[in-house]
């Protein structure tokens, strides 16, 4: 990770609402968030579902972080890009740091994010330094380089999370790092085969030696074995290690924060248990998470005592990959820290109210993708006849 000098430089100048007159009365900002809104019901159903358990004062920068992330994501995974498509958001990223951004919806609503919340631009550099290591097709040794992907593409997302909810010590910063490093990691074992049919390989070369596999020859014909099982089991033991460090810090988080974070933190790990139940091949299948067991993670994630309770030191260091990000995130957040209001005395729904809300939109949705594969259907057997 680039060093980027000392801390002021790195945060936002405040970037200046649109004036109302260019809008015919409004700032835009709604607009903005409409946007990035649409980016995440787009980009991750988990990641969705679990946003809509925040009170709407986190829910909005949430959505504004994710649009931004999930924006480049989309950009450098084109399979036209090249790494002039980097370079532009870098690019972009100086703008929205130098308090102007583009002209883009997603940009300004970051870059009030960025402004509100003290983020380091190292956080996002760490992403976009992730997404450089995708378009060289960077192999990975040994566990912890993994985790240093990781770490880039996932843990510098809990980290801006963590500072939008209003936490921003070490410790804590640490624990949302982790909860990143976990679902990474079980985003890697659910597609083994998916990235290795597109040439990517992110298992650490060292086990799959001691497990008898030639990457190289993995690559160019993946396949399933035993040998591999074991590998993927190993990774997914890896991240249940995170996952119990990160649950560990949740209770850390505003109050009214919690039950969003325990659901996402259930719902990814729930790929895992998945994938362990069809014997670990991600090669020939997917694992994949009915809306009914969501539904029921959902409620689940209202106790506290959940699948990955345990006695865990929460104010362990950070996993080393993560260690430079979470110094100066801290640092970034006591910099600018204000003094106000705890997060969680302000007003906002219960968790029973989001909860009932959540099951009422999942439901609304199920029958909408019920309503469409029936006509769907109907379609194609008009056509047949």
């Amino acid at each position: 990770m680039t060093d980027h000098g000392s801390t002021l430089p790195l945060l936002a100048l405040a970037p200046q609402p649109r004036p109302a007159s260019v809008n015919y009365g409004f700032t835009g900002d709604l607009a903005d968030l409409r946007a990035c809104s649409a980016a995440i019901r787009r980009g991750s159903k988990s990641f969705h579902l679990a946003s809509l358990l925040l009170p709407v004062r986190v829910r909005e920068a949430t959505h504004a972080l994710y649009g931004f992330c999930r924006h480049s994501d989309d950009l450098v995974d084109d399979t036209r890009a090249g790494p002039e498509a980097l370079a532009r958001l870098h690019d972009r990223l100086e703008a929205i740091y130098a308090g102007s951004p583009a002209a883009n919806p997603i940009d300004r609503a970051f870059a009030r994010v960025v402004r509100d919340h003290a983020i380091p631009k190292s956080a996002p550099l760490a992403l976009l330094s992730g997404f450089a290591m995708d378009m060289e097709g960077r192999r990975y040794d040994r566990i912890g380089e993994v985790k240093s992907y990781a770490t880039g593409v996932a843990a510098s997302v809990g980290i801006m999370m963590a500072m939008v909810m209003g936490v921003g010590d070490a410790s804590s910063l640490a624990r949302a790092a982790d909860l990143g490093i976990a679902m990474q990691l079980t985003n890697i074992a659910r597609d083994v085969g998916e990235d290795a049919r597109n040439g990517r390989l992110y298992l650490p070369r060292d086990w799959l030696a001691e497990g008898g596999i030639d990457a190289d020859a993995f690559l160019r014909r993946p396949r399933f074995s035993p040998a591999l099982a074991g590998v993927i089991r190993r990774l997914l033991e890896e991240a249940d290690h995170h996952y119990r460090l990160g649950h560990a810090g949740i209770e850390r988080l505003p109050p009214d924060c919690r039950l969003a974070i325990r659901t996402a933190a259930l719902v990814y790990r729930e790929i895992g248990l998945r994938l362990a139940a069809q014997g670990y091949d991600s090669v020939g299948h997917r694992a994949h998470t009915p809306l009914s067991r969501k539904l029921a993670l959902v409620l689940s994630a209202r106790r506290a005592d959940t699948p990955l309770s345990g006695r865990i030191d929460a104010d362990l260091p950070p996993d080393p990959a993560a260690a430079p990000l979470v110094a100066e995130a801290t640092g970034s957040f006591a910099l600018l820290r204000t003094a106000g209001p705890e997060p969680s005395s302000l007003p906002g729904a219960s968790s029973i109210e989001r909860v009932t809300l959540i099951m009422m939109r999942l439901e609304l949705s199920a029958r909408e993708e019920n309503r469409a594969r029936r006509v769907a259907s109907r379609r194609k057997a008009a056509a047949l006849a």
